[in-house]
């Protein structure tokens, strides 16, 4: 009956903080890793280590083009080129690629070139606690 209580108490005290942890019990955080290789006229190379998921595309570009580049937040990053599952990189560029279709589509894929997002939409994607898995 001791050890219940004394269990229960420690619950108690310890419930609040466990509410606010994030991961916690897992230590599962996604390790958004990418190589980020500037090439000619202004296009940025981006290959993923570990997750191919689209938001770590993402990340990696919008937070080298706002913290290396020093771009503004509502400057718009576009896909120059789409996706290579083979090579698991993506271009991205800073200004739209010729005849592409800008319009931003309502889900986040690398798989489109003129695929575009502000670079601080795609620097909060570092943020994000859960990567879905859309290879």
């Amino acid at each position: 009956m001791r050890f219940c209580k004394i269990l229960a108490v420690t619950a108690l005290v310890l419930t609040p903080g466990l509410a606010q942890a994030v991961g916690f019990g897992l230590n599962v955080r996604p390790q958004f890793r990418t190589e980020i290789t500037p090439l000619q006229n202004g296009i940025y190379e981006v290959k993923a280590i570990g997750s191919s998921a689209a938001i770590n595309y993402w990340c990696g570009i919008g937070d080298y083009a706002i913290r290396t580049l020093g771009v503004s937040n509502s400057q718009r990053i576009y896909i120059a080129r789409a996706y290579e599952p083979g090579v698991r990189t993506v271009q991205f560029s800073l200004t739209p690629p010729p005849g592409a279709d800008t319009n931003p589509g309502y889900s986040i894929t690398v798989k489109r070139v003129g695929e575009n997002m502000s670079a601080s939409s795609a620097q909060n994607y570092c943020y994000d606690n859960f990567m879905d898995l859309d290879f």
